[in-house]
């Protein structure tokens, strides 16, 4: 933690393990952060000064990237959690050698103790990078979700962005192109959406910041 000009930095977490995607929720009294202090990936809340130490999560298998509702009251956070006697075995290969390979993310939402969670998605790819609409009612992210790949019998990365209410209803594809478009954000006023995207022919690896207006 440090001062919004960068002085008085303050280390927070000390362990030997991953500690990361920290995020403050908007009343400053809580931080929501992914870390891999107890064998397995799991997400957990600290005061702003490192203190009290809360797990919320402790299914076996991958969870991460929590993001704050508006009202502090929630959290939105990817997650994979193996099922098969081969899935949960390749995640304990995993972690004791220390390495990761990609596997299909899904949404969940859960109250900011860690009670009430709720998987929003369901289909097999990589939905990832959610944060939420100024209403606090529904959630914005990118998947690969509409590009199945028949030759490869995988997703690829044609990544969109897509939003879906905090109940899993409704869910709506927002961007419709063939590159890449991920870490969708709004303003706090709910009327910009900004984006990173690959959208530069001249740069097809780059990833480059967009702002969009938001009407509704």
């Amino acid at each position: 933690m440090a001062d919004i000009d960068g002085q008085n930095p303050v280390k927070l977490t000390n362990n030997p393990k991953y500690d990361a995607e920290p995020v403050i929720n908007a009343k400053g009294d809580r931080i929501v952060f992914g870390s891999q202090r107890h064998g397995d990936f799991d997400i957990y809340t600290m005061n702003p000064d490192g203190s009290d130490v809360t797990r919320l999560t402790d299914i076996l298998g991958y969870d991460g990237g929590p993001w704050w509702s508006p009202d502090s009251t929630k959290i939105v956070w990817r997650a994979w959690h193996p099922e098969t006697k081969e899935d949960k075995a390749r995640w304990a290969d995993m972690m004791e050698k220390d390495y990761l390979v990609a596997v299909p993310l899904d949404l969940w939402v859960m109250n900011a103790d860690g009670s009430g969670k709720k998987r929003l998605t369901h289909n097999g790819a990589t939905n990832w990078a959610p944060s939420w609409h100024p209403d606090g009612k529904r959630i914005i992210f990118s998947s690969n979700m509409d590009d199945w790949r028949e030759d490869i019998k995988a997703y690829g990365h044609n990544f969109e962005i897509y939003m879906i209410n905090i109940d899993g209803t409704g869910l709506e594809r927002i961007t419709y192109n063939d590159v890449f478009d991920s870490f969708p954000m709004f303003n706090p006023q709910g009327t910009k959406l900004i984006f990173g995207a690959n959208r530069n022919p001249d740069k097809p690896r780059a990833t480059d910041i967009f702002i969009a207006d938001w009407n509704e």
